[in-house]
């Protein structure tokens, strides 16, 4: 008598999403220079019917919270820490702007290494990684 294999946690998740008929997630990716970009994208993919993540903190701009750089470099961490939590989460990534950075192009090596479709609004700096 063969044992059922034990749900993964990404099955436990995509069956309780689908048992509580959530409607896809998409997590916004991208340089924090485009957080103009990613909430027009915000926009539209929830004007789309999707539940929208995206980058909360945009380091790039001034605030107390990461006025102190060693704050900030362990603040980063935390944060990069959190974007993956949430590439996780989502069913697709979607990648903003016409630049890819390193933390960018980790993000998108890191959804496709769990086989997450990532969309581009410029498909042109796709590293196909």
């Amino acid at each position: 008598m063969s044992h059922p294999q034990p749900f993964t946690p990404e099955e436990k998740l995509a069956d309780a999403k689908e048992q509580l008929s959530l409607p896809p997630i998409v997590v916004i990716c991208g340089s924090t220079r485009f957080m103009p970009e990613m909430t027009e994208a915000d926009v539209r993919e929830t004007e789309a019917g999707r539940i929208v993540v995206k980058p909360g903190c945009d380091m790039k701009s001034p605030h107390e919270l990461w006025s102190d750089p060693v704050k900030a470099a362990e603040l980063k961490l935390r944060l990069d820490d959190l974007h993956r939590a949430k590439i996780r989460l989502a069913d697709e990534v979607l990648v903003v702007g016409d630049y890819i950075g390193d933390s960018t192009r980790a993000e998108i090596a890191y959804a496709r290494s769990l086989g997450k479709p990532v969309r581009f609004t410029h498909p042109e700096v796709d590293p196909g990684v």
